[in-house]
């Protein structure tokens, strides 16, 4: 086993821009990519591998094959043939929907599907630029739908100014929407169940309303989720510092500009690793080495245990997962 690329799988969104392609060089992005669905499971969008002698394969097919050594023994157990996470990059170059996403027993009952709790890392942002996540003030179903009829909803809609390295915890039940301006990556549940609430008037090229989903949306939104969705820490250069921990996923940062060596004795699972800024050589299995370039995504099978990352410039890659 080795580390993996996969084939960034582009999806064009009405509100997507150019971030993708200029920024972390995708290469077949257009000017209208949103998403860059990094590593997938989710059926009809699986991903395919692009390097060594498993090129061409699927992840599913690999888990078949591979399943404990792949994944890890206990996230195997769990999970079975399917893969937990969904590791994206998006661009919004115009605001997202007000969205919801339904927690794990909800999404169950009416999809056969996991829920949908996320974070983001911010990768670049324009000058007050902003998302929008939970509520300003406490609120109901009853007065929701009010503000809603009345098309006055960012009344009782918390918004936040966001800047490159900001990070935020979206738990299933906490409204959302990503304003323009941002380059963000997504960690989240393998879940592609999106209850869209409002789009702000929008239409497509045909003059046409995206599809809502109000009325499914509102048994899955927590009205009391208010607070602040930002998570504070305080970065290390050359150590993983912890950004986001739930039972879903961990996700570290590392800012470096020297070799890390990592030991993964301990942590049954796979991780993932996305460079969001430099170039780093991963060295395995004595003289092995894969490079990731920024854009980059690579998947450590949890066979492998002892891995050294080596920056080739100042580098930042996010560390990912499930404890």
């Amino acid at each position: 086993m080795y580390p993996l690329k996969f084939k960034p799988i582009l999806k064009d969104k009405i509100w997507g821009g150019t971030r993708i392609k200029n920024i972390l060089f995708k290469k077949g992005a257009s000017d209208k990519t949103g998403e860059s669905w990094e590593i997938s499971g989710v059926q009809g969008n699986v991903s395919k591998v692009t390097n060594g002698f498993l090129k061409g394969n699927n992840l599913l097919e690999l888990i078949k094959v591979y399943m404990g050594d792949l994944v890890g023994d206990k996230i195997f157990d769990l999970f079975g043939h399917e893969f937990p996470l969904l590791i994206k990059f998006i661009d919004a170059n115009d605001i997202l929907s007000l969205q919801v996403h339904p927690d794990d027993e909800l999404a169950f009952e009416r999809h056969r599907s996991s829920g949908k709790t996320e974070m983001w890392y911010i990768i670049q942002a324009e000058k007050n630029a902003e998302i929008i996540t939970g509520f300003s003030r406490q609120t109901d179903s009853e007065s929701f739908l009010t503000f809603l009829r009345n098309n006055n909803i960012n009344e009782i809609l918390h918004k936040e100014k966001v800047k490159a390295g900001d990070v935020f915890f979206i738990p299933s039940g906490r409204v959302h929407a990503i304003n323009s301006g941002i380059l963000m990556a997504e960690i989240q549940q393998s879940s592609d169940i999106t209850y869209r609430i409002y789009d702000w008037n929008r239409v497509d090229e045909n003059g046409t309303p995206r599809e809502l989903h109000t009325r499914l949306a509102l048994d899955a939104i927590d009205f009391s989720m208010t607070r602040e969705a930002k998570i504070k820490y305080r970065p290390e250069i050359n150590k993983s510092t912890r950004i986001a921990e739930c039972e879903y996923f961990t996700t570290n940062l590392i800012h470096f500009d020297n070799t890390v060596e990592k030991d993964f004795t301990l942590l049954d699972s796979f991780v993932i690793y996305l460079c969001t800024e430099g170039v780093v050589e991963i060295l395995y299995g004595g003289n092995s080495k894969t490079t990731i370039l920024k854009g980059e995504t690579v998947l450590i099978p949890a066979f492998l245990k002892e891995i050294a990352i080596m920056p080739l410039k100042r580098s930042t890659l996010l560390e990912v997962y499930i404890k």
